[in-house]
């Protein structure tokens, strides 16, 4: 069976097809593209059909069709949890005493997540309670905690660092960073104290380790970006550029094995769910890419949970460098700076739409199948991985 494409790879096909150029035909244009003449015909008869320029179920109908049937079952597993949570609602007061209500609710058949929505619990600590109630940290955290309360409740005018001396001193050994730790998340501030504002935005932690960097024989570090074999690293980011309609980011993916686009997603707003689809085309495109390493700065749409929960949803690795660094992605930097030049100065934009067009087809006309690099042998992206791909098909 052939792997499906990506909705948006889909509709930028149908968008350049529809406006081709007189002469031009429509299996010149699947060709350039690299899908059958044949699928490109049903994905413009399937255009008609949710444009209503033909009678029939649209894609839109079908899809609010699928999502009502998925409230109506959402619905009546969330009655059930209610009905059977009566009994605990009256009495219980801490979350503890829901979990079991969890468990059994789940060996009926309602998901976890369900129950934990309903009855406002959070899924990570039901877990960690349902593999041990009490874990020895937790018994270690509560006495930390017990001789940091007592000698706040005996001093309130120390700081952490002295509440952490006062809980030494009584037996309770501890880092001071612990003791800050502990006594931030309980509010125990010193009498003295003064809380501090933020007045700027600083660049957020990495979620990641740099996966990347390499160290010489001189003791410098460095990145590296190089591949063995397709689907091993990927690198990512985001680029965005000016229309008289306004801005359109661009987020791509590259796999250093070809420097072949492997996914992109293209949309008037910079946000997370921005870099979640261009994953997600990506591995739809891909198929299998358990264990790939997935490298990005620290933009606040690639520390995003929904990225997050991709990664670890297709078993994906991720790696992050610094920021503001052009150095750290310098292979994803390098194929904007040709975006730039071969498309997006060439002329100025009134539209998104027409810029859009003409970045899909210059990445998968011109970039994919036409320019040749001399790190590939002088052959294009599309050549090389499938000399390489039947290379090792046949040497298997």
């Amino acid at each position: 069976m052939p792997k499906p494409y990506p909705r948006e790879f889909r509709d930028d096909v149908v968008r350049v097809a529809r406006g081709r150029e007189p002469g031009v035909t429509i299996e010149q244009v699947a060709k350039d593209f690299g899908v059958h003449a044949v699928t490109l015909h049903k994905w413009l008869q399937r255009a008609a059909l949710d444009d209503g320029a033909k009678p029939g179920v649209t894609r839109s109908e079908a899809v609010e069709l699928r999502e009502a049937r998925q409230r109506i079952r959402l619905l009546e597993q969330e009655n059930e949890v209610l009905r059977k949570a009566a009994a605990y609602l009256s009495q219980a007061n801490l979350p503890k005493r829901f979990y079991p209500l969890v468990t059994e609710l789940a060996a009926a058949g309602i998901p976890v997540t369900v129950t934990c929505r309903v009855l406002k619990l959070a899924r990570q600590p039901y877990y960690r309670w349902l593999a041990g109630p009490i874990t020895p940290s937790e018994v270690v955290e509560a006495y930390r905690a017990n001789a940091l309360f007592d000698a706040h409740k005996d001093d309130p005018e120390f700081g952490h660092r002295l509440l952490a001396d006062e809980a030494r001193d009584a037996g309770e050994a501890m880092a001071d960073r612990t003791a800050w730790r502990i006594t931030t998340a309980n509010g125990w501030w010193s009498v003295f104290g003064k809380k501090r504002g933020r007045n700027g935005k600083k660049p957020g932690p990495a979620v990641h380790d740099d996966l990347c960097t390499v160290t010489d024989e001189k003791g410098r570090v460095r990145h590296e970006f190089t591949a063995d074999r397709p689907n091993q690293l990927w690198l990512t980011d985001i680029t965005e550029h000016k229309t008289s309609e306004g801005k359109l980011y661009l987020c791509a993916i590259k796999d250093v094995f070809a420097n072949k686009i492997v996914g992109y997603s293209i949309d008037s707003r910079m946000k997370s769910c921005l870099a979640v689809r261009a994953l997600e085309n990506a591995v739809q495109m891909r198929g299998d890419v358990a264990g790939c390493v997935v490298h990005s700065d620290r933009g606040s749409q690639f520390r995003s949970r929904k990225f997050l929960r991709a990664l670890a949803r297709h078993r994906l690795v991720g790696s992050m460098g610094r920021v503001a660094s052009c150095a750290d992605n310098a292979a994803m930097e390098s194929f904007f700076a040709l975006l730039q030049k071969n498309v997006l100065d060439r002329r100025s934009w009134a539209t998104r739409e027409q810029l859009r067009i003409a970045i899909v087809t210059w990445i998968e006309r011109t970039y994919h199948r036409r320019r040749r690099q001399a790190a590939l042998g002088r052959l294009t992206p599309i050549e090389f991985e499938t000399i390489m791909n039947t290379t090792v098909a046949l040497a298997a």
